[in-house]
């Protein structure tokens, strides 16, 4: 993926578990990223969690960059083995998202956006995507907006073992009106 925004570019490479560690250390452990759930986690924990996903068939990470540096973390899985198994009924070219947008002491305005957007692209590259789902935190009240924003629809709560989750879904052709984009 390569992404031209009124922010920069953006891209996205594989995630490697062992040289990415110590960066994703930072950004999980930060208080900003209260809502990834590893505010505690020591090294070789974000170490063990990343190689546990790269290991996983159904489960993706990527580092996201803007203008070359690392800005952003992606993940992409598929909803019926990994995050949401026995909680929805999945349909074919459903596809499971987390992003997490690094801190930064120098925001740039429209900068989340920008991201969530190019990762919405990322996912909706694939023809096989039909649908985005997403179980983001109920008390999430920024991300809420944000999803709504590039058009997902929330369909109910749901209980996960570590969270109260809203489980959202996204269509291309919500996707695509949320965009502007003729369909």
């Amino acid at each position: 993926m390569s992404a031209t925004t009124g922010i920069g570019t953006l891209t996205v490479r594989p995630l490697d578990p062992l040289k990415d560690a110590e960066l994703l250390h930072s950004w999980v452990t930060h208080p900003k990223a209260a809502y990834w759930m590893m505010q505690d986690a020591q090294l070789q924990d974000v170490e063990r969690e990343y190689m546990r996903i790269a290991a996983h068939e159904h489960h993706d990470a990527y580092i996201g960059l803007h203008e070359g540096r690392p800005a952003f973390l992606m993940e992409k899985y598929d909803p019926r083995y990994v995050e949401l198994v026995g909680l929805y009924d999945p349909e074919p070219g459903d596809v499971g998202m987390h992003f997490l947008v690094a801190p930064t002491d120098r925001p740039i305005h429209g900068f989340t956006r920008a991201v969530i957007t190019a990762v919405m692209d990322e996912l909706f590259a694939d023809p096989r995507t039909r649908r985005v789902v997403v179980e983001p935190d109920v008390s999430n009240k920024a991300v809420h907006a944000l999803n709504e924003a590039v058009g997902f629809v929330p369909e109910r709560e749901i209980d996960k073992p570590e969270k109260r989750a809203l489980l959202s879904l996204c269509t291309r052709d919500q996707y695509l009106a949320a965009r502007g984009v003729a369909i």
